[in-house]
């Protein structure tokens, strides 16, 4: 009898073995929405900007909100005008994605040049260390993918950011799902194991 089952089953930590049919359940949802992000990556990225602009007037409603609770005219002055920020911001976003998805795109460029100089930065700083070109390579692909972007501007703002998302929400589900693939082993191993050692097996 093998004695690899056991270690192998303790390795994975038990919430993962005992929910990993919730597990595979979600993650295969996550990467069923990636895949429709990706192929349609326009729908994407305007929902996602009339999502943001939800998300701002609804801040903006909160500052009102705080504008009765602060003490003195001068702290409700400044959650008024707070608010009217967020609401303009938002409504403008709502009523004008494709505004609101040039604006994504741009911070998505300004992202990937920030971590792509961050990265090369650390492997030059780390240089001799085993991964360090690999810090580099990744730097320089982040300077390649946000200079591409930019270049391509306005018609880069149309799929980018919804295609990102996309393959990084499929990425997760299949991270997920592998995740709960190793419990379903895990949990069958384990099963195995105890039959084995059962009184009359």
């Amino acid at each position: 009898m093998s004695t690899e089952t056991p270690t192998a089953a303790a390795e994975v930590p038990s919430d993962v073995s005992e929910g990993w049919k919730i597990t595979m359940g979600v993650g295969a949802l996550i990467a069923v929405l990636g895949l429709l992000a990706i192929v349609t990556p326009l729908f994407t990225g305007l929902a996602l900007s009339v999502a943001l602009g939800i998300i701002l007037v609804a801040g903006g409603l909160g500052h009102v909100a705080h504008a009765f609770s602060a003490r003195g005219w001068a702290g409700s002055l400044w959650q008024v005008l707070l608010a009217i920020v967020y609401a303009v911001a938002g409504v403008s976003l709502i009523l004008n994605p494709l505004f609101g998805l040039a604006t994504l795109t741009l911070l998505l460029i300004a992202y990937l040049l920030v971590s792509g100089l961050v990265e090369i930065g650390m492997g030059f700083t780390t240089r001799g260390s085993p991964h360090w070109g690999w810090l580099v390579a990744s730097g320089a692909l982040s300077l390649l993918v946000a200079a591409l972007l930019w270049f391509g501007l306005p018609t880069t703002a149309l799929w980018a950011v919804g295609l990102l998302v996309g393959i990084s929400l499929f990425s997760t589900g299949l991270s997920l799902v592998f995740l709960a693939n190793t419990g379903r082993k895990a949990t069958v191993s384990t099963e195995d194991a105890a039959e084995e050692t059962a009184p009359g097996a």
